[in-house]
């Protein structure tokens, strides 16, 4: 069991990159408010906005986007996955930060996505929101189990220009190049702690590393099926430089470009120094100061790094 006590010791690793430390470790234990995408394929922001305040709901507008609210609850407890504006598709329950990555993407209509690592389907459906369901979504996930619940997802919300497959993202193959790629990938999930406080997260450098050599199994082949030109966002919800910035600058050496990212949430760069909890030093790419992260205690979130990569 992962105890209060093990988490600080562990997170005593970012001390020296974490604005705010002091904050931050207060901030992992709170819980995480309730938020929520508007799904506009079918409903309006305001029409639903109004249906829920008639429900006892109480809405307010997130500064990441006008989709995105903050909800309370004139009730002791918010459920907001058993109301009929829910059941019928009108909104997604979306946690603020993970509405980030599909936001930087920014999909076209008619252009060709593909989403690696897709299930559940929170940034799937809202990529194909944003392309109003014209072109095509390649919705990718390894697992037979998740992918249920993306299909369900899907069929929800009411998208219609996705297609699902199943496999490992390191060896997806397509004789079409595509336009925009995200991945979204898997990752220890150090920065989800406020979602789930009982999630028994593998707090260790192993663990860590593991994922790190995934990643870049992962952005490799992603480099091979983006066309040139193509859009590349990489994203985890992890304070780990080994599975955020030194992927990132694996990325650069096979052959991407990073671009600055510009979000209305208060973030800070990408870190280029960093000594591990063994005394380490690590040296990166200057350029991944364009990459941005997010932490819980800036704007009362969950914690997230995002990554824009253009091949060239």
């Amino acid at each position: 069991m992962i105890t209060p006590q093990k988490i600080l010791k562990y997170y005593e690793r970012y001390k020296d990159i974490v604005p705010g430390y002091d904050e931050f470790l207060s901030y992992l234990f709170k819980p995480l408010p309730y938020s929520i995408r508007v799904n506009t394929l079918k409903i309006s922001p305001e029409e639903l906005a109004s249906r829920m305040e008639a429900k006892g709901f109480i809405l307010k507008r997130s500064k990441l986007h006008p989709w995105f609210f903050e909800v309370e609850s004139t009730e002791e407890e918010v459920k907001l996955g058993t109301t009929l504006e829910h059941t019928l598709g009108y909104y997604y329950v979306q946690e603020i930060v993970s509405g980030i990555p599909p936001i930087v993407l920014d999909p076209k209509p008619w252009e060709l996505i593909l989403d690696m690592a897709a299930a559940p389907g929170s940034k799937t459906t809202q990529i194909a929101q944003m392309m109003e369901c014209k072109g095509t979504i390649v919705a990718n996930d390894i697992s037979r189990e998740r992918v249920k619940a993306l299909k369900s997802n899907l069929d929800r919300l009411g998208v219609t220009n996705t297609v699902i497959t199943i496999c490992d993202a390191r060896r997806f193959r397509s004789s079409i190049l595509f336009d925009r790629i995200l991945l979204d990938a898997p990752c220890s999930s150090e920065a989800t702690i406020r979602k789930d406080p009982s999630l028994q997260l593998d707090l260790s450098y192993r663990s860590v590393r593991g994922f790190s050599k995934l990643q870049k199994g992962m952005i490799e082949r992603a480099y091979h099926l983006l066309r040139e030109d193509g859009i590349l966002v990489y994203s985890v919800c992890t304070f780990a430089p080994e599975e955020c910035e030194e992927v990132v600058e694996y990325a650069l050496k096979i052959g991407f470009e990073i671009e600055k990212i510009d979000i209305p949430l208060k973030h800070t760069e990408g870190i280029t120094e960093w000594v591990d909890e063994r005394g380490r030093r690590y040296r990166f790419d200057p350029d991944i100061s364009k990459a941005i992260r997010v932490y819980p205690h800036f704007e009362n979130t969950g914690g997230m790094f995002i990554a824009k990569l253009r091949k060239v």
